[in-house]
C-alpha cells in the first residue's frame, strides 16, 4: 500500500469511506477491509458510526498501531469547550485513545475559526489525535487556518472525481505540505458507464473504478471509496500493480465539468 506523507501524517492512499454504513454491516465491512489489506478508515461524528467502526477494527484483529482512523468533528461542536468534548466522546465511542487523524467537518463562520483551530491543535497536543485537519475547506480558507493553526494541518479532504476539477486546491495543499484526500472518488458508481474510463479500463485490464482510483493515486491523492460490498473492497484497492499513460491521465482530467460537483449543501463554503 502506498503511503501519502504530509506535514508529519503518513497516510495509506486508500481507505475505506464509511459515509451512510450503519450497524452490524459497517463492522462487517470495516473488519473485511482491514483483513484484505486496507489500513485506512475514515468516520465522523455525523456518520453516526463510530462504535460499528471501532468494533470493526477490533474485529479484523489487525494491530491498533498499523491502522490510520480518521474522524471529523461536527460543525455545532466547533466552539473550543465542545470540540473538546466532542472529541473525546468520538474516541469513547470508538473504544480507542486517539485517532490518527482529527478533521473540521465542514466551515463554519458562526464561531471564528482562530479559536476552533486553537481546540484543534489541544487536541493534537494532548495525544487525542496524532494528526489535525480540515475538510471541505476552499483556497482562501485553506491559508486562513493555516496562518491561524498553532499545529501543521496534514490534509484537506473534499470531493475530487474526473467531473470535478480541484486544481486549484490540490496545488494549495501542496503548496502547504498537505495532503488532498479525496472523498465520493468515483462519483457515487457514475464511473461504471462512463466510455473514456472503460476504453481505458480495457486497455490495462483494470475496472473503470479502478482507473478512477489509480488517477488520483498518481496524482499523490489519497482516495476514500465508500463500499458495502465485500467484493468491491478488492476492486478498489487493485490500483498498486499497474500505471496509467501521461495522456491517459490527461483524457481523465479533460472530463471535469463546471457543474460536475455532487456533493452541494446549503452551508457549504463559496467554492473555488
Amino acid at each position: 500500500m502506498d503511503v501519502v506523507e504530509a506535514n508529519g501524517a503518513r497516510i495509506p492512499a486508500i481507505g475505506l469511506g464509511t459515509w451512510e454504513l450503519r450497524g452490524r454491516d459497517c463492522t462487517r465491512v470495516v473488519e473485511q477491509a482491514l483483513k484484505l489489506g486496507y489500513r485506512h478508515i475514515d468516520t465522523a461524528q455525523m456518520y453516526d458510526n463510530e462504535r460499528e467502526v471501532g468494533d470493526g477494527v477490533r474485529a479484523s484483529g489487525v494491530p491498533r498501531d498499523e491502522v490510520f482512523i480518521t474522524t471529523k468533528v461536527w460543525t455545532t461542536h466547533f466552539a473550543p469547550l465542545d470540540l473538546e468534548r466532542s472529541t473525546k466522546e468520538s474516541l469513547a465511542r470508538l473504544r480507542l485513545n486517539h485517532v490518527d487523524l482529527l478533521l473540521l467537518h465542514w466551515p463554519n463562520p458562526q464561531v471564528p475559526l482562530a479559536e476552533t483551530l486553537g481546540a484543534l491543535a489541544r487536541m493534537k497536543q494532548q495525544g487525542h489525535a496524532r494528526n489535525i485537519g480540515v475538510s471541505n475547506f476552499t483556497v482562501a480558507l485553506i491559508a486562513e487556518a493555516v496562518a491561524k493553526c498553532p499545529e501543521p494541518l496534514a490534509c484537506d479532504q473534499v470531493e475530487y472525481h474526473p467531473w470535478l476539477d480541484q486544481t486549484k486546491v490540490l496545488e494549495a495543499c501542496r503548496d502547504n505540505g498537505m495532503a488532498l484526500v479525496a472523498y465520493s472518488p468515483v462519483a457515487k458508481g457514475r464511473v461504471k458507464t462512463d466510455e473514456t474510463l472503460n476504453r481505458i479500463g480495457a486497455a490495462y485490464g483494470k475496472t473503470p473504478a479502478q482507473v478512477c482510483l489509480r488517477w488520483l493515486v498518481q496524482q499523490n491523492v489519497i482516495a476514500i471509496p465508500r463500499t458495502t460490498k465485500v467484493e468491491r473492497l478488492s476492486e478498489n484497492i487493485g490500483v498498486f500493480d499497474f500505471v496509467l499513460a501521461e495522456d491517459d491521465m490527461a483524457a481523465i482530467s479533460a472530463m471535469a465539468h463546471p457543474k460536475g460537483r455532487i456533493v452541494d449543501y446549503g452551508f457549504a463554503p463559496k467554492w473555488d
